[in-house]
């Protein structure tokens, strides 16, 4: 056991576990943070995306050693108050169907809207692909990206 100072949603936590848990079982476990989902546990799947120092990794396979200084932004945090235009352009479009893979997909969108705000198809495509929706509403996620992409 180990004892790591994280920053998480812009507030710094410390925890003590093991040096290779991955960091999503900190968050679900430690931190009672279940907004991250567990899905594949092997990284393909993408329900288990979080933000670090901005950029979208794989929760399930990231082990807190890892982490160090930076930064991790979950779906709690994801906006300060309220809704981030994502997560409004995800209602507008009707895109939550079972929900599980929600949290995960709309992390990868806010990551590469951040980035880019103006993406082409290609973009989304190339920066969704990692995130499976078992319900299929893949078209509704491309229109919701570029609504949100006008408003972030």
């Amino acid at each position: 056991m180990a004892i790591f100072k994280l920053n998480i949603n812009g507030q710094n936590q410390e925890v003590d576990v093991d040096p290779s848990t991955p960091i999503l079982w900190v968050l679900r476990d430690a931190l009672q943070l279940s907004g991250t989902k567990y899905g594949c546990g092997i990284a393909q799947c993408g329900a288990c995306t979080i933000h670090v120092d901005g950029a979208a990794m794989r929760s399930c396979q990231l082990p807190i050693s890892s982490i160090n200084e930076k930064k991790i932004t979950t779906i709690e945090g994801l906006a300060a108050d309220g809704l981030h235009p994502v997560q409004e352009a995800w209602l507008e479009h009707d895109v939550p169907q079972c929900g599980y893979c929600q949290a995960g997909q709309i992390m990868s969108a806010s990551a590469l809207l951040k980035k880019n705000n103006n993406p082409t198809d290609e973009d989304i495509d190339a920066a969704m692909s990692g995130n499976i929706c078992r319900c299929g509403t893949y078209g509704r996620i491309k229109s919701a990206i570029k609504t949100a992409a006008t408003q972030v």
